[in-house]
């Protein structure tokens, strides 16, 4: 195989590849991704025989290790849109935090929803709810536009079941998912407070020209659409629960075996495992449905296994990009090199934000750069499993910068936010710009205490 500095220049050239494919010629990112990854493979001088063996094999690990996960995750998601339960959310957090914080409301709003639901989704059903408590409040839209949005974005980019941050954790062969959500969302919350300091000191000062037009799009006629919303229990379960058995699950493992050894460990292990945890939250939101009829077991659940397809296909291709990484000399000549340079937690970081700012998908950003970081993780010491998870967590604070034209995070915002382009590329993307910066720098300190 071919070794040295060409090692670089080719995977450059990979990468530019994909940028280029995506981006300018609007190309499938399976396809991009299968052709960098054939192209890596001959390009470094892997034998013939060995490349389509590589390339099926990082596939279908992946997909091995990922795919009822992420289908599950987004059926959860399809359903809290579909039945109400998101709004009922939204209902809950603004009695508690009160009508008078609406900023606060639609951040928090925003953090919480984004975990199971996509930011375009949660942005699109909660947009009644976000005009309405503007006008009521004569807080400026685009505000509490902004306010929804970085808290929606915060969680979509950090915290698993998204597919996102879910897709990298697999790529990095972490087996501890309850450590990513733990850490997701833990430096989430000074990525959701810059965006709300920036909405209610900068993006307050912008008024949108329609806010009291339209008056279909009233809360009151939004909730009509859904008859009798679910309880407050009841639509926040699928969330709440997988993740609290995920935790006992962690608890049971522990050294010393705080569980005994017998069947309570052994069942509550078996329930804490990611794809169990998650089959048992998808039944709790099965129980928002009125009927269990067709309408959830053949068109709801068919709407998250449709959703889910592109999702897991580009996940498994962007293993198969990182296998053949791994099977060449490529990882290991950049981790001696970047050893050199120190840049430690900052290099994904740094390769995150370059993927998003080039081609706008955060989805993309995520996997091809967790593909892409995994052998590079020994050289820059981050191979534990800690290390991994505040990997995870540096690449997501790198998909956050920046969401400009080429997102369609940005084109839902600021049409479903009271926006023009101009005033969106003010807030929103100056927004994301200072999240994603907040974000990177709270994980290098976490990296400071935790490793």
């Amino acid at each position: 195989m071919i070794q040295g500095p060409i090692l670089i220049v080719i995977l450059l050239l990979a990468i530019l590849f994909v940028v280029i494919g995506i981006s300018k010629f609007k190309m499938h990112p399976f396809l991009v991704l299968l052709l960098a990854a054939y192209g890596i493979a001959l390009a470094a001088g892997m034998t013939q025989t060995e490349i389509a063996g590589v390339i099926t094999g990082g596939f279908g690990t992946t997909l091995t290790a990922i795919g009822i996960v992420i289908i599950v995750g987004v059926i959860i998601g399809t359903i809290l849109e579909k039945s109400g339960a998101a709004i009922k959310m939204a209902d809950i957090v603004i009695r508690l935090v009160g009508p008078k914080r609406p900023t606060l409301a639609m951040s928090i709003l925003g953090y919480i929803v984004s975990i199971p639901v996509f930011c375009d989704s949660g942005f699109v059903i909660l947009s009644s709810l976000n005009k309405s408590l503007a006008k009521r409040t004569k807080t400026s839209w685009v505000a509490t536009s902004i306010a929804l949005a970085t808290g929606l974005y915060a969680t979509h980019t950090l915290v698993p079941p998204t597919p996102g941050p879910l897709a990298a954790a697999a790529n990095l062969e972490l087996e501890n998912l309850l450590l990513v959500i733990a850490i997701g969302m833990l430096v989430a919350i000074p990525s959701t407070i810059v965006g709300l300091i920036f909405a209610n000191k900068v993006a307050s000062k912008y008024q949108s020209n329609d806010i009291g037009s339209d008056d279909k799009l009233s809360y009151e006629e939004e909730l009509k659409k859904y008859g009798k919303l679910p309880s407050g229990w009841g639509s926040f379960a699928p969330i709440v629960v997988p993740i609290l058995l995920m935790s006992f699950g962690s608890i049971a493992r522990f050294p010393g075996y705080p569980l005994g050894e017998g069947l309570i460990r052994d069942w509550t292990i078996f329930f804490g495992t990611p794809v169990s945890a998650l089959i048992i939250g998808m039944f709790f939101a099965f129980a928002l449905v009125p009927k269990f009829d067709t309408k959830l077991l053949s068109t709801w659940i068919g709407d998250g296994i449709t959703g889910s397809a592109m999702i897991i296909v580009v996940t498994a291709t962007g293993g198969a990009l990182g296998a053949v990484i791994r099977a060449t000399p490529i990882g290991t000549y950049l981790g001696e090199v970047l050893q050199g340079l120190h840049v430690g937690i900052l290099l994904p970081f740094i390769m995150a934000a370059a993927f998003k700012s080039a081609q706008g998908s955060t989805t993309v950003s995520l996997i091809m750069t967790s593909a892409i970081m995994l052998p590079l993780l020994p050289a820059l010491g981050l191979d534990s499993e800690m290390g991994k998870a505040l990997t995870v967590a540096a690449i997501g604070a790198g998909a956050m910068v920046v969401s400009h034209a080429n997102d369609s995070f940005f084109w839902v915002v600021s049409q479903f936010g009271g926006m023009d382009v101009k005033t969106a590329f003010k807030t929103f993307t100056v927004a994301t710009l200072l999240q994603g910066i907040f974000a990177i720098t709270f994980v290098y300190i976490l990296t400071l205490v935790l490793l």
